[in-house]
């Protein structure tokens, strides 16, 4: 089944199912009715759940895996990453400036508004990507896509926006609309040797397990970025997340930050407009 065919049938089911019959047209993107019948999905799907309660994934599936996240945020395993990122963000770098000099607000409070489109350049901009572009812009090498420094610099960024509901815009330019649908057909495309897309764990399955996981719904899934993962035994990015879940399936995994990621993160995040960050998070 082609991607397009695909995202039809699954953008049709949820429009019929919740009276957003706007969402259909798939040729014709429609980013708005997309979010409501999205959100509307879940909250169906899962009734006794808020929809701020999505930006906590599995522990918001399963009443034993929350208690056990209340007892780990009293002692939350990223506070290294917080403490490192804050450091960094403060450390100037050899010409004097800081991290602060590239954004708006000092880079402060800002989480919610990223990703978003250039439209000078005509493509998506993501945090990683605007935080690499401000060390190479200042004489500075740039740092992996994946951990580390860049998942520090991330956790303390979303860590000063908690709280704050995500406000992803999308300018009235066709490029930016294609970019949006270009991430949407990423998210329902199957791939890999496992013929999975994003969709079949985080669309169809939530709160089921694979093995001794439970999958986290799509909704609400970008707004804990950066988080700690028990399996990788440190932090993991935005990019890292898409990497291992392309690696999970058997697919191959493109490059951090390139464009097909870059989309897709700009599609996910429009589609939890509205829910606060909680980032950076901790998964199992």
């Amino acid at each position: 089944m082609s991607a397009r065919k695909a995202i039809s049938l699954v953008t049709a089911a949820l429009a019929l199912a919740f009276a957003a019959p706007s969402a259909i047209a798939a040729d014709t993107p429609n980013p708005i009715a997309d979010a409501k019948a999205f959100q509307k999905y879940f909250t169906t799907k899962f009734p006794k759940l808020k929809l701020e309660d999505f930006v906590n994934g599995p522990y918001s599936m399963n009443e034993d895996l929350y208690k056990q996240w209340q007892e780990k945020e009293q002692f939350p395993p990223y506070e290294f990453a917080l403490e490192a990122g804050k450091e960094m963000f403060a450390t100037p770098f050899k010409n004097g400036k800081t991290y602060g000099d590239c954004f708006p607000n000092k880079g402060i409070g800002i989480r919610q508004n990223y990703p978003y489109f250039d439209e000078k350049e005509g493509k998506v901009i993501t945090l990683e990507l605007a935080l690499n572009r401000c060390r190479e812009a200042n004489g500075e090498p740039p740092v992996s896509y994946v951990k580390d420094e860049m998942a520090s610099l991330t956790a303390y960024m979303a860590f000063t926006s908690r709280g704050k509901p995500f406000d992803i815009r999308i300018p009235d330019d066709p490029r930016a609309l294609d970019a949006y649908q270009k991430g949407k057909e990423y998210f329902y495309t199957r791939r890999g040797q496992l013929n999975f897309s994003c969709a079949t764990c985080h669309v169809q399955e939530p709160g089921e397990r694979i093995r001794a996981e439970v999958l986290a719904p799509a909704l609400g899934i970008m707004n804990a970025l950066p988080i700690y993962r028990s399996e990788w035994s440190g932090m993991g990015t935005t990019s890292r997340r898409f990497v291992t879940c392309n690696s999970q399936t058997r697919a191959v995994p493109i490059n951090p930050q390139d464009e097909e990621y870059r989309d897709l993160e700009y599609y996910l995040s429009y589609m939890s407009n509205g829910l606060p960050i909680s980032g950076p998070g901790a998964r199992p």
